[in-house]
């Protein structure tokens, strides 16, 4: 019996890996970079969309646009006459119908094409949440799973003359073999949340580029570029122009060169945020990128800014614009967030709990905030699905392919509160974070962990992840989830790794802005003071944890959470905001800017 389910089980296997193979042609591309500076038109605006809750969408093959030929002849479904959606933007917040959907809407765009010989065109999404299913003219052209990172078909062969027409397939339920799985603790925002474009490009074109400085060095580039198209080898040029500075390579058969420099930099902190404006040229492409340099590394228990010691004064943020209650995409949402985190006297935010959009980053880069971006490996994850640790490595491809040339990116988090006994999660992400170093080793690398023990007023710290992080990341909720054993200065810390710099990533409590009745020393009625004293407890043990880095409260805004489900305080929000979802500053938002201002 046994000999039979292994035969079983590897020929299920097989059969797994022959459909992958099959549908391979079908997967979308890994998208190449700085979308803001190729030749492209937008596909952002109104787009129309069929609501399909039922999920009979497939079976109707929607994505045919089918017409009645005969006088017999009826269609159960129509684009024409529908509702229309704004792209980029979630579709929860935009229909009233479509609050709380978990399942699929089907989007429609058309547009015009003249595409001149030698020329080649792609289809860019930056995002889709959750599964995206492509059609051009009727034809599927791919899919792509993940919802936080870009994505793109070329569509050069399949593309006509005149009128095209796309459409998207979205659905934003959850797998239990998804990333992240059926455990979060946010709004699941569906739709495509991010810009669309159309990307024009000569036959050969730059497709991917690392100009960034080399690991330990204060003026040297250690960097390359990546051609997609060529045929031959080509020149290269890496220009700065307010430095005076060319480098010049040339690209092997594969079209990839490596690139090396050196110049006097005016180095990237977060009180000069300088920026480069560098141009990446081949025979017959330019791009131009906006771009700085600077060193991150650890030494010792110190994390090292351009080789100075420097306290992490971070706040966590969710992709969420609070006024408008909907998923945060455009410049000037993320210029809400970051200048709230800026007001609190921060210098480094942690981007929770997935990949923010690209406008966030590079806001956040010119405003001098360090960024920890993150991947959605969050809580119950089936690290023993072989197919999840496939997916683990995609969205990090993504991920750091998309942001490795921000210098305000210094940190890649690879999970947050996994936990040591879940099958295969310790191979999966040590496995993880050594592709993560080979992808990038020039940023820290960490995973966030909550499985510490307290006892006696004392903290056990430990998990097999630390020994492959850079930064030992602490979420610990002493004073909501944990009451306190003794007096906070009197604190003790019981380190597996005491050699390594100690971040704690989240803290705090709830409290609903205005809610002041009741007794303050109670949790229970949810008030300001109550968050305000955790605040003040947490600041006071700060200076008990050995080789403090940073501190991360959890949060900046209260945040929609459908699982916060206490109506008279909660009401489907997170409340653990040092703002109000209206901006209003709570008691603690003042321990907390006092506390970095000592800093």
């Amino acid at each position: 019996m046994k000999i039979f389910k292994n035969k079983l089980f590897r020929i299920r296997i097989l059969i797994l890996l022959f459909l992958l193979q099959m549908t391979g042609s079908l997967l979308a591309q890994t998208a190449m970079i700085n979308v803001s500076s190729r030749n492209k038109t937008s596909l952002n605006g109104q787009w129309q969309v069929i609501l399909d809750p039922a999920g009979a969408g497939d079976w109707k093959q929607v994505w045919q646009e089918k017409k009645p030929q005969i006088k017999t002849d009826f269609v159960e479904y129509s684009f024409d006459g529908g509702p229309y959606l704004k792209v980029p933007g979630d579709f929860n917040s935009q229909l009233c119908e479509l609050t709380y959907l978990e399942g699929t809407v089907w989007y429609k765009k058309q547009f015009e094409n003249s595409l001149q010989p030698g020329k080649r065109l792609f289809l860019h999404f930056g995002a889709v949440n959750y599964i995206a299913d492509v059609y051009l003219n009727g034809e599927k052209i791919g899919s792509h799973e993940g919802g936080f990172t870009p994505f793109q078909f070329e569509i050069t062969n399949k593309v006509k003359t005149g009128t095209n027409t796309i459409v998207v397939k979205v659905n934003n339920h959850r797998k239990g073999n998804g990333i992240p799985g059926f455990g979060y603790d946010w709004f699941n925002y569906g739709g495509i949340t991010r810009d669309v474009d159309l990307i024009e490009t000569n036959t050969s074109y730059i497709e991917d580029y690392f100009i960034q400085m080399k690991k330990g060095s204060l003026n040297k580039v250690l960097g390359w570029v990546q051609l997609n198209g060529a045929q031959t080898a080509q020149n290269i040029k890496i220009k700065i122009p307010e430095l005076n500075l060319v480098c010049k390579a040339r690209t092997d058969e594969k079209g990839h060169a490596k690139v090396e420099f050196s110049s006097r930099f005016k180095l990237w902190s977060p009180e000069t945020p300088k920026l480069y404006k560098v141009i990446v040229e081949c025979e017959n492409d330019v791009v131009t990128d906006s771009i700085g340099f600077r060193s991150i590394e650890v030494k010792g228990t110190k994390v090292l800014l351009n080789g100075k010691p420097i306290f992490l004064k971070a706040v966590n943020i969710h992709e969420e614009n609070p006024y408008k209650k909907a998923r945060a995409y455009s410049i000037d949402d993320a210029r809400i967030l970051l200048n709230a985190a800026k007001e609190l006297r921060c210098n480094f935010v942690r981007l929770a709990h997935y990949p923010h959009s690209e406008n966030m980053i590079r806001e956040a880069e010119k405003m001098g905030l360090m960024v920890w971006n993150e991947l959605p490996v969050y809580q119950h994850i089936q690290f023993s699905d072989s197919i999840v640790t496939r997916k683990l490595e995609l969205m990090l491809n993504e991920m750091v392919r998309r942001d490795r040339n921000r210098c305000g990116v210094v940190v890649w988090s690879l999970s947050n509160e996994t936990y040591p006994g879940t099958p295969n999660r310790n191979e999966a992400l040590i496995d993880l974070t050594k592709k993560c170093k080979a992808l990038d080793s020039t940023r820290l690398i960490t995973h966030v962990i909550n499985t510490q023990t307290y006892k006696d007023n004392s903290f056990n710290v430990w998990d097999p992840l630390y020994q492959y992080s850079d930064l030992i990341a602490i979420n610990e909720y002493i004073g909501w989830y944990i009451p306190w054993q003794g007096k906070p200065s009197e604190t003790k810390w019981q380190i597996s790794l005491p050699d390594k710099p100690v971040f704690v990533s989240e803290f705090g409590g709830e409290a609903l802005y205005g809610s002041n009745s009741g007794p303050t020393d109670e949790a229970a009625y949810w008030t300001e003071a109550y968050q305000e004293k955790i605040f003040v407890n947490q600041t006071e043990m700060f200076s008990t944890i050995p080789n403090l880095c940073g501190v991360c409260p959890w949060l900046l805004f209260d945040y929609r959470s459908l699982g916060r489900m206490n109506q008279q305080y909660q009401n489907g929000y997170n409340r653990k905001g040092l703002l109000s979802e209206n901006g209003n500053k709570k008691k603690a938002w003042f321990i907390m800017r006092d506390f970095y201002n000592k800093k």
